[in-house]
């Protein structure tokens, strides 16, 4: 078993503005590379509707996204967030409002709107997967990623 990482937080939630594409898939691949040992959650400004190309690249990496259903920050039943994670402007104003009173800390990731982004399907299938492996990468160096081989 390895030895907890010393300041990683126990609960992260990941916001954007409709919850349908960056934050569930921020989720999604963290629940995939930190499993039980770190609860995580998504929420959006709104809900929004369910995205099929999010869970079409996620699934090209082995990451079930199938049964999220997008809500929003009314909808979380704990606010106690050791951390919030923000990845729209929109989002992050939410959250600061949200967090007001609470010890949370609230970080802001710039991160493109994948949905903004016109032309074939594999260009917009790109643009997913970008915003996916760049929120891959931003987590693992948040969270201090080690896989279970090298202990």
């Amino acid at each position: 078993m390895k030895p907890a990482v010393k300041n990683r937080p126990q609960s992260v939630l990941f916001a954007c503005t409709l919850n349908t594409v960056r934050s569930p898939i921020a989720e999604a691949l963290g629940r995939h590379f930190f499993g039980k040992g770190i609860y995580f959650a998504s929420a959006g400004v709104k809900r929004g509707e369910s995205d099929g190309f999010a869970v079409a690249v996620m699934e090209e990496i082995g990451v079930d996204m199938t049964k999220h259903h997008p809500h929003d920050f009314e909808d979380l039943e704990d606010s106690s967030f050791d951390l919030i994670v923000t990845l729209s402007p929109e989002a992050h104003h939410k959250a600061l409002e949200f967090t007001r009173t609470l010890a949370t800390e609230v970080i802001y990731w710039p991160t493109l709107d994948p949905t903004a982004v016109e032309g074939s399907r594999e260009r917009i299938l790109d643009a997913y997967r970008g915003v996916r492996d760049s929120l891959l990468q931003r987590i693992k160096q948040l969270l201090d990623y080690q896989p279970m081989g090298n202990l």
